[in-house]
């Protein structure tokens, strides 16, 4: 293993008291609180990570262990006995079998029932791991036999899609190895895995959201911040700005429904007392594969004193982009490639997009190093111009009486009533005053506003819509903007090949995402999965989906079985990604060739959403 096990300092300058070892372990196998290791794969090991199984041929057996991430004892679902799950690796052109047992004991509070989704792997419906709509699900004393060739190579991962098992530890690393030559080289290669983990069972964790969905927003904004507004902006522009926030009934810091007030968050399954750690020498080249595989969790990432150049999105190859900073969010891949030189440790640091907490580990010559861990960063807030409408966030004076604050917000003061942007805007204030732009690709700052279903119209899941959209392909995100640093935007993604289809689509397919942020209510254009029918793709055909978020959250948006062919502001192809993210206030579109039959997941990937109704299935038909 290249880290120590029990997350001791080689050096002696981290000597943790009991409570603080058993919060450091690594927890690749770590069984009853204190260290059961589980014996190696009969593969290979991987450099960095505690398991790995390499071929053709594997077997896979989810059941239950103790784990110690804090100090407490819970129970984890695992793989083969270990959070994360073994790392596979495959090879291009193979056909892989994997026999996945289902060990779980009788009366598990995770359900008798569990399955694998292969994230990002390009295979027949029945293999893709979805119960309910690709097969029945692994019951309890079963074992299902995945087996398919394997077409693509690259940084994947997997993870259950039965209940909230993904979020008790069913998760873990897929690497691809290509048959071709890779056009970049490295001489270390080290999978970084980010998840996060809560003593709480996820089932109450999602309960409580329901109850009170705010709960983790610890930092509401304080008199002190009231009065230096009023120092910065004025003292009508400050009151306006509370008004409209109060009226909403939302936070501008509400940025992460759950975060490190209930989480902890993890690198390979190792807590920032474990320190994770990656050994290079000086001068190498060092390829990072960073897997966000959390529950919830947006990460920004960067290695203070080194340069990243990313080489691979979602698995696929792009132009080669050096940035110091980037936003990886659930589900998401990035492949980086590193240089360290000039000192014997540099830290991965990973922080939360709301700024509450990180997780770190080290690059380092030897064992027991540790270079210093940065600050999180100040906390970012959100403005009306991160939501879409406008730049309303940045001109409050004489907001108050029309419907320019606050348009498209339920419950907002003003002139235009209670169900602003919905039933009731037929005044004159209304969200459909002028339909969107019939082009996908336009933006929405200076045109006619955002259109929206009629199925918003009065609904009570619906707390906001956007007003003018824009794709915002060239903005690093909130709290990454003018840091003084380098930051990835998908703008700056560009595949290394050409548009794989070349066909430009035969139709349009507009989704709106929606929620209400009390209730913890998600869905599709303000309807739940349970209650719509399934899109329907032609098998064949070349569509676009065009995605509007209308809420303040940012949402990942994965489609199985098909590649979304991200396109540029002006419809060109831009980059392949399995993984979408949506941040608040945007419109992205993607291109789609139906070429996987049957049925298929559609859904945002951060788990509490899809599990309150973000979520469709898309059938595939001849």
């Amino acid at each position: 293993m290249s880290s120590d096990a029990f997350g001791r300092d080689a050096d002696g300058l981290f000597k943790p008291s009991r409570r603080r070892f058993v919060q450091g372990l690594a927890a690749g196998g770590a069984v009853a609180g204190l260290g059961l290791w589980p014996k190696p794969g009969w593969a290979l090991q991987s450099a960095g990570y505690p398991v790995t199984l390499a071929g053709t041929e594997f077997d896979l057996s989810i059941g239950e262990t103790p784990m110690n991430f804090t100090g407490r004892t819970r129970t984890a679902i695992t793989v083969n006995g270990s959070v994360p799950a073994p790392l596979l690796r495959w090879r291009q052109g193979t056909t892989v079998n994997l026999r996945v047992a289902n060990a779980l004991p009788a009366g598990s509070i995770h359900g008798h029932q569990t399955s694998i989704h292969w994230h990002g792997i390009i295979l027949p419906a029945n293999m893709d791991g979805v119960p309910g709509l690709s097969f029945a699900g692994i019951h309890r004393g079963e074992t299902y036999h995945y087996r398919f060739t394997v077409n693509q190579a690259g940084t994947y991962w997997y993870h259950s899609h039965s209940g909230f098992q993904e979020q008790a530890g069913l998760y873990g690393p897929l690497v691809i190895d290509p048959i071709e030559p890779e056009p970049f080289a490295y001489q270390r290669d080290y999978v970084v895995l980010l998840s996060d983990w809560s003593d709480l069972d996820p089932a109450a964790l999602f309960a409580r959201l329901k109850k009170m969905s705010m709960y983790d927003n610890r930092y509401q904004r304080t008199v002190g911040d009231f009065f230096g507004d009023v120092k910065r902006n004025g003292l009508d522009a400050t009151l306006a700005d509370r008004k409209m926030w109060g009226g909403m009934r939302m936070s501008p810091t509400d940025l992460s429904d759950v975060n490190a007030n209930t989480y902890t968050y993890l690198m390979n399954g190792t807590t920032a007392l474990g320190n994770w750690t990656g050994l290079f020498r000086s001068g190498e080249k060092v390829r990072l594969r960073f897997i966000n595989g959390s529950s919830m969790t947006h990460f920004d990432v960067r290695i203070p004193g080194l340069k990243m150049t990313v080489v691979a999105a979602d698995g696929m190859h792009v132009h080669p982009v050096t940035v110091d900073e980037f936003r990886i969010a659930t589900a998401e891949t990035f492949d980086v490639i590193v240089e360290p030189s000039g000192q014997d440790a540099f830290t991965i640091f990973a922080q939360d997009i709301g700024r509450t907490g990180y997780v770190s580990g080290t690059l380092a010559v030897r064992e027991g190093l540790r270079a210093p861990v940065p600050s999180v960063d100040p906390r970012p807030l959100l403005t009306m111009a991160d939501m879409g409408h406008g730049g309303m966030g940045h001109d409050m004076k004489g907001m108050e009486g029309g419907c320019g604050a606050s348009m498209g917000m339920k419950g907002a003061e003003g002139g235009c009533g209670a169900d602003m942007g919905m039933k009731g805007m037929e005044g004159g204030c209304g969200a459909n005053m002028q339909p969107a732009p019939s082009d996908p690709h336009a933006g929405h700052g200076g045109g006619g506003m955002q259109a929206h279903p009629a199925s918003e119209s009065g609904n009570p899941l619906v707390d906001m819509q956007t007003m003018a959209p824009l794709p915002k392909l060239d903005d690093p995100g909130i709290g990454l903007r003018d840091n003084g640093r380098t930051v990835l935007t998908y703008s700056m993604l560009k595949s290394t090949f050409d548009d794989p289809d070349g066909r430009d689509p035969g139709r349009d397919v507009e989704l709106h995402l929606t929620g209400h942020m009390e209730r913890f209510a998600w869905g599709f254009n303000g309807q739940k999965f349970s209650d719509v029918e399934p899109l329907r793709f032609n098998y064949g055909e070349r569509l676009r989906i065009v995605l509007v978020n209308d809420t303040m959250m940012t949402h990942p948006i994965h489609l199985h079985g098909m590649w979304s062919d991200l396109e540029d502001e002006q419809g060109n192809f831009l980059v392949r990604k399995h993984t979408i993210d949506m941040p608040p206030g945007s419109r992205r579109s993607y291109r789609v060739r139906a070429d996987a039959l049957g049925s298929w997941a559609y859904h945002c990937h951060l788990l509490y959403h899809m599990e309150a109704g973000m979520m469709r299935e898309v059938r595939v038909d001849e």
